[in-house]
């Protein structure tokens, strides 16, 4: 038990929990050069990108499971100093795995144990913040199970291998590997219409790695029409395709493979393309993007038909991310850095950070929890106590942030109870751990 309390405090005195909530501006950036997109040298974009998608590693010429990335336009050691010039300014810089074009399938465990072996040599090579897995096409397809216990291989071997390089990474650095997702609607909203081939398949990948998964951003774009959870239907490109597919990945849906639970808002943020060239279809004009964001986050009105189930709409939100950084740098497209502009037009003026009040909330999620729990409050400054059923404390601490994750890897399966005390109240919860 001491061990474990010794490996939390170290895990709070170094900031290695979740990474800040804020709103965050995601963009990826072309490991090629597009001449109507060309590059950007990565210490050279926009500084208003927090986190920042390398596009892409892809399997080796031969393979579909052993994967390398070599940056295209600059040399290994060049590229190295601008992905630690951004890291400099507090930046993430991570590896996106796939792309549009990319066919990667993990049909067995010796193919499951190349992909982990290689993606850690890349993401150790370049010392890559985390991964984002950006499998599209037949990638990820679904031939039976469910989402609580898919049966495909290539589906379980990803999840498995994202597990091992996760915890590969934790070992060797002593810190989170973030992890994202970028699937497409079909892939996750699309479970609504059906279960099966492409429809809902990144669903079983998204709840069996919920609790390490940072942000999903699911690509509200080349989508076409897709239901809501009301049971209407919606079409990309406007106000309401955006909240109502947004809504629906953070209030969960049923499906012919069973119910997905949704995840919390913070770990949600929205994907659209930067400009009407970025993308085959879906591009959303600024103002239609600037009232459907503020709806979502409570601080504007309904624009469209759409009625959020939850009223005041999500102020925890993540942010936004774009296809793609190189496409909001030109202006042949749009104005330069239109997106850059609009996420900054939606929430400069707006604090996703409740201001303190009489009533203290506090959130705890997942629970019961495998690997991380989180914690959530609408006070800065708090002090925290967990205690075992003998009452023996598992950890104490001051949290200085309203959202944090800590690690509960190591202990027993079981009930804890969490003391959280701000300057006014106390709230105790309790926390299962699986």
């Amino acid at each position: 038990m001491k061990q474990i309390l010794l490996l939390l405090t170290l895990f709070i005195s170094n900031s290695l929990f979740a990474q800040n909530t804020s709103p965050e501006l995601i963009g990826y950036w072309h490991n090629w050069n597009d001449p109507n997109a060309p590059t950007i040298p990565l210490n050279q974009i926009d500084s208003r990108y927090t986190l920042v998608d390398i596009a892409f590693a892809v399997p080796q010429v031969g393979t579909d499971y052993k994967m390398e990335f070599i940056p295209d336009q600059f040399s290994s050691a060049t590229f190295l100093s601008h992905v630690q010039a951004l890291q400099s300014q507090g930046k993430k810089v991570i590896i996106s795995i796939g792309g549009a074009s990319t066919h990667v399938s993990l049909d067995n465990i010796s193919e499951r144990d190349t992909f982990i072996a290689t993606m850690g040599n890349i993401i150790s090579t370049y010392g890559f913040d985390g991964i984002d897995i950006d499998l599209e096409g037949s990638s990820v397809s679904v031939t039976g199970g469910t989402i609580s216990n898919p049966v495909d291989a290539k589906i379980t071997n990803l999840i498995d291998a994202i597990k091992q390089i996760m915890s590969n990474y934790y070992t060797a650095n002593n810190k989170r590997l973030l992890l994202t997702m970028a699937p497409e609607t079909a892939f996750v909203q699309g479970g609504m219409s059906a279960y099966g081939g492409i429809w809902g398949a990144y669903l079983p990948i998204i709840h069996a790695l919920r609790d390490s998964l940072e942000i999903l951003h699911v690509q509200l774009y080349n989508s076409g029409s897709m239901y809501g959870i009301d049971g209407n239907i919606y079409t990309q490109g406007t106000s309401d395709f955006i909240i109502a597919m947004t809504e629906a990945v953070i209030q969960g849906f049923n499906t012919n493979g069973g119910m997905f639970m949704g995840l919390p808002a913070n770990k949600v943020a929205i994907g659209l393309p930067a400009c009407p060239l970025a993308a085959g279809g879906g591009y959303t004009d600024t103002t239609s993007v600037i009232n459907a964001v503020k709806y979502l986050i409570g601080t504007g009105p309904k624009p469209g038909i759409y009625t959020l189930q939850q009223t005041g709409g999500y102020p925890t939100l993540r942010g936004m991310m774009t296809w793609s950084i190189n496409w909001d740098a030109v202006s042949t497209c749009a104005t330069t850095y239109e997106y850059a502009n609009t996420f900054e037009n939606i929430f400069s003026t707006t604090s996703t950070v409740p201001e303190l009040n009489s009533e203290f909330t506090v959130d705890v999620f997942p629970n019961p929890a495998l690997e991380f729990i989180n914690i959530k409050t609408n006070t800065n400054q708090c002090s925290l106590k967990v205690t075992n059923l003998l009452g023996e404390i598992i950890q104490d601490a001051t949290l200085f942030d309203q959202s944090i994750s800590v690690q509960t890897i190591g202990w027993n399966p079981g009930m804890y109870f969490a003391t959280i005390t701000n300057e006014k109240k106390t709230v105790v919860t309790k926390i299962m751990v699986n």
